[in-house]
């Protein structure tokens, strides 16, 4: 029996990794991709202490999870399908067998949230993306248009003025929720043109995207914009799948924690992007991991 499973190997997971190995507990990381999490696809990192000239997301995990091995962490690549919570200890089946953990994090993270619309389905891969780190390249010279109007939607649609001759930012309100200097470098952009307070209504094309249908929320006007690709940032949503009905989760689907991050059941502790909080970022990803690690392990203390 392990003292702590960590499941995900983001930030969080990684971070309570590196705790958790340095105080000598028997730890175990499973991932199911990549260590790294979503940064991974995240072209530039400069919000990020201590990189003052920015780094980029894969160089800054391949650092994290060679630190984190650097003290004894174990790292599996395996899907754990079920979370069974039993007293005093949990039971994970992956697919690779059974695993039994006296303490648990939960460091899943998220997904990029779909519009929901026609022609999403139909398109994912074939035009429509999630990650303009991944599919920019594919767009030299090309039009295309950003959904969302965050940090995320502004910082991707930046990165692909790189490759695309037009960026169309389509935000549904009249000003965008980015931060300032973000707002700033879009602003100066020649080739970003943002369109205010539209949604998406439908994709268009068959084999690829041809189009994409906007209608004007104030005005009800509909409007079609010839584009070869649609980037999607409007949000995540918790990869919750092994906690729905076991842990306490908010009205979105995040684990609800204490400031210990601790979870509705004993034990069990949530980190990162899977819990309900303000800020989804890589420092908040970071604190929450260590918190996490070091409750986990004055849990453990008690058990004895």
């Amino acid at each position: 029996m392990e003292d702590l499973i960590i499941i995900g190997a983001g930030p969080a997971g990684l971070t309570a990794g590196l705790y958790a190995a340095r105080a000598r507990l028997k730890t175990l990381m499973l991932e199911k991709l990549s260590p790294g999490g979503q940064v991974l696809m995240t072209d530039w990192v400069e919000n990020y202490p201590g990189f003052p000239d920015g780094i980029s997301g894969f160089e800054l995990m391949d650092k994290m999870r060679r630190q984190a091995e650097k003290f004894g962490l174990d790292i599996k690549s395996t899907e754990v399908s079920r979370l069974d919570v039993l007293k005093e200890k949990q039971i994970l089946a992956t697919d690779n067998g059974n695993l039994e953990s006296k303490a648990i994090i939960l460091a899943c993270g998220a997904t990029p949230q779909r519009l929901g619309i026609e022609g999403e389905s139909l398109l994912t891969g074939k035009g429509v993306s999630y990650c303009a780190t991944c599919d920019g390249p594919f767009y030299r010279e090309q039009e295309v248009a950003v959904i969302g109007g965050g940090d995320t939607a502004v910082e991707e649609a930046l990165f692909l003025t790189k490759f695309a001759s037009k960026i169309y930012l389509v935000h549904r309100r009249d000003k965008l929720r980015a931060t300032k200097l973000l707002q700033e470098r879009a602003w100066e952009e020649e080739k970003i043109e943002i369109i205010w307070d539209s949604i998406p209504k439908t994709i268009v094309g068959e084999a690829g995207v041809e189009g994409i249908d906007l209608k004007n929320v104030k005005t009800g006007e509909e409007s079609h914009l010839p584009v070869q690709g649609v980037f999607v940032f409007i949000g995540y949503r918790p990869n919750n799948e092994l906690v729905k009905g076991v842990l306490e989760c908010d009205e979105r689907g995040f684990v609800v924690t204490s400031n210990n991050m601790e979870t509705s059941e004993t034990g069990i502790f949530a980190a990162g992007d899977i819990t309900s909080k303000l800020l989804r970022q890589i420092s908040t990803a970071v604190g929450d991991g260590a918190t996490a690690a070091f409750a986990a392990e004055r849990y453990l203390e008690s058990l004895k």
